[in-house]
């Protein structure tokens, strides 16, 4: 994936739908969008979801208000048509509050995503881990409402969000999966995604969209499962003989903790595995065996997968390696630096559209790339830096 010129976020806002009345508007939408990424980037967790969660969050309301002198300086440098006469005055927290939770977020989504389009492009062989992760704190106990679960896409090797998608309450991320894919440009990449995106509807599409994938195998696929099971005991019972097979294996040795991995991969099965042809590109099917010992105890754990790729262990490796490592590069990083699971925004279209904001800011914090330190680090660092934080908005900022 290669990061193409800057585009100025309101290129990409400009068409959102407003969903205030023309006689409250005191502030042009765009301000008040591009003034909440600021307070994102600069380490804000909530937008004022309530008055009381305003008023305890002292720190945030003052980056709110410094981000607002500095957007207006050094961004718009001149009061706009309908922007207050100081074009200094914060947004209140009940107008944040009111605004992101009436947004359509298939819009406010739609445009994040035009946005990713433009400043960057795939390559081939990118990696992309499409991966399930809760808003844990986004649930109501008192109105029976479950925790927003959403769907994202995470570039590994350039560390991107490249979309995300709601899992609706009814439904499944079977059904989420695939809306995502849809307006994701896979050409070329690799599709990884764990055992629920195991669905012959998921290959498909992916194919169609000249894309590879490798894709968990678990016992939702009871009968493929099986079948995956026993040509592999089969084939190590016969040392290969008559199978078409590659290997890689990896060893890591850190903190008392030792780690080998075998992976194993037979290629030309198909016709044994799927003779109706029902799982598209079915080319291959992959084992990891991971030999574990942990202060002298020794555990064992075998995985399956099918894919699209031939005969090539070490790429399977390296693609089961990335979809694992999305737990570390985005969601860990989510939870810790903008604390997602312990954030209460919970009203109508708010969770998931302050979703997309902190994706925005982590997609343009990690591509910041002077200062070599962590997402929280750099958060911080653009709180007390408006230098620092122009740069960092470089990629939406003209």
């Amino acid at each position: 994936m290669k990061i193409k010129p800057k585009i100025t976020i309101a290129e990409h806002f400009a068409d959102l739908s407003d969903p205030r009345r023309d006689r409250t508007k005191r502030h042009l939408l765009i301000d008040i969008i591009t003034i909440a990424i600021c307070a994102v980037i600069c380490g804000a967790s909530s937008l004022g979801s309530n008055r009381n969660l305003w008023k305890s969050q002292a720190e945030m309301v003052e980056t709110v208000f410094r981000v607002t002198k500095w957007y207006t300086l050094r961004v718009r440098q001149f009061p706009a048509e309908g922007d207050p006469p100081s074009g200094l005055v914060s947004p209140s927290h009940d107008t944040f509050a009111r605004l992101f939770s009436r947004i359509n977020p298939q819009e406010f989504q739609e445009c994040f995503f035009q946005w990713i389009q433009s400043i960057s492009k795939t390559t081939e062989s990118e990696i992309i881990a499409i991966d399930g992760k809760s808003l844990k704190g986004s649930y109501e106990k008192g109105k029976d409402k479950a925790a927003i679960h959403m769907i994202n896409a995470w570039a590994t090797a350039n560390r991107l969000v490249l979309g995300q998608r709601k899992v609706d309450k009814k439904s499944n991320e079977i059904k989420a999966i695939p809306e995502l894919i849809k307006i994701l440009d896979v050409a070329g990449c690799l599709v990884t995604i764990d055992a629920m995106g195991c669905q012959k509807n998921i290959v498909k599409l992916i194919t169609e969209q000249q894309g590879d994938y490798v894709i968990t195998l678990k016992k939702n696929q009871k009968n493929l499962y099986k079948n995956v099971e026993q040509i592999f005991q089969d084939a190590i019972a016969k040392k290969f003989d008559g199978y078409s097979h590659s290997s890689y294996h990896t060893r890591e040795k850190s903190h008392g903790r030792e780690e080998i991995r075998n992976y194993l991969m037979l290629s030309n099965i198909a016709q044994q595995i799927d003779p109706n042809h029902q799982w598209v590109n079915l080319n291959s099917i992959g084992m990891v065996e991971s030999v574990r010992t942990v202060d002298g105890k020794t555990t064992v754990e075998t995985r399956y997968y099918i894919c699209s790729l031939n005969n090539d262990a070490e790429k399977l490796g390296r693609a089961i390696r990335s979809h694992w490592g999305v737990e570390n590069s985005l969601h860990w990083v989510l939870d810790v630096a903008f604390s997602e699971d312990d954030c209460r925004i919970r009203k109508d279209n708010a969770p998931e559209n302050f979703a997309v904001l902190r994706r925005i800011a982590i997609n343009l914090l990690g591509q910041e790339k002077s200062k070599k330190i962590g997402i929280k680090n750099k958060q911080f660092l653009a709180a007390m830096d408006d230098n620092y934080l122009s740069q960092v908005l470089q990629l939406v900022s003209k």
